[in-house]
C-alpha cells in the first residue's frame, strides 16, 4: 500500500491500520489512515491505488478524514469471522478460505462455549507472547456460532483482540464441537489451567468489519482508505 502511495502522490507515505491481521489472515474491512499533502482528487485515489497495487489488495473507497483520526485508536470494535467447510469432503473451490473438518461439529455446544467470552475478560491466557507489562483485558461484544449446511461460521465483535487470540478460542471451540472437551473447557482455557489450546490456521480467519462512532464500520463519512 505504501509503495502504490509513493508511485501515485510522488511522496513517501506511511499508513497506519485499524487492526493488526496474523500472517495469513483475509479481510474484507480493513481501514487505514494516512497523510498526504498530495493536490490529487479524492475520487482519483481508489482507481490510482488499484492500479499500482497487487491483484490480492483492492481499495474499495477513499474518505477524507479530520487530522486527529486514528484508524486504530478511533476504533470502537472489530468483527471477524472464522469459516469452517464441515464436510466429509474438502473444497477446491473454498481450501484458501476455509478450514476444512471432516469430523461432524456439535455447532449446539460451540455456540454454549462462545458465549463464556462474551464480557471482559484476561484473555492473556490465549495471547501468544503478549507483553506482560501491557493490559490482556478486551471486552467482546459477540461471540456466535452458525452453521449454514455444511459452512460454519464463528463471529466475534471486541474492542481489540490479542494476537492469536481469535485462532486460539476457535480452536477451543472447534475441539468442544468434536467433542473431545467439554463446554467448560472454555472457562479453564481463560483461566490458565488444563492442557495445551490449539491453534486454527490462519487462513480460515478474516476481518470483517471496523466500526467507528456514530455506528460507521470501515470509516467515517466524511484520508482513510478500505481495502480487502
Amino acid at each position: 500500500m505504501e509503495k502504490a502511495l509513493a508511485r501515485f502522490t510522488g511522496q513517501e507515505t506511511r499508513i497506519r491500520g485499524a487492526s493488526r491481521t496474523d500472517s495469513g489472515t483475509h479481510a474484507k474491512g480493513q481501514v487505514v489512515d494516512f497523510l498526504t499533502g498530495t493536490q490529487h482528487a479524492l475520487e482519483r485515489f481508489a482507481p490510482a491505488l488499484n492500479y499500482h497495487l497487487p491483484e490480492d489488495i483492492n481499495v474499495l473507497e477513499a474518505h477524507r478524514v479530520d487530522d486527529d483520526f486514528d484508524s486504530r485508536k478511533c476504533a470502537l470494535s472489530r468483527t471477524y469471522q472464522y469459516s469452517i467447510l464441515n464436510r466429509p469432503a474438502p473444497s477446491p473451490l473454498r481450501r484458501h478460505t476455509h478450514l476444512w473438518i471432516r469430523e461432524s461439529l456439535d455447532t449446539e455446544k460451540m455456540a454454549e462455549a462462545a458465549q463464556l467470552l462474551v464480557g471482559i475478560h484476561d484473555f492473556r491466557a490465549l495471547a501468544v507472547g503478549h507483553p506482560q507489562d501491557r493490559s490482556a483485558v478486551r471486552e467482546v461484544m459477540r461471540w456466535e456460532v452458525e452453521r449454514s449446511e455444511d459452512n460454519v461460521v464463528i463471529e466475534c465483535e471486541a474492542t481489540g483482540f490479542l494476537k492469536q487470540m481469535i485462532r486460539k478460542a476457535n480452536g477451543i471451540l472447534t475441539e468442544i464441537g468434536r467433542g473431545k472437551y467439554p463446554v467448560e473447557r472454555m472457562t479453564e482455557a481463560l483461566s490458565g489451567a488444563g492442557d495445551g489450546t490449539p491453534l486454527l490456521p490462519a487462513h480460515g480467519l478474516c476481518l470483517i468489519s471496523v466500526k467507528y462512532p456514530g455506528s460507521v464500520k470501515f470509516g467515517p463519512a466524511p484520508g482513510n482508505i478500505e481495502s480487502e
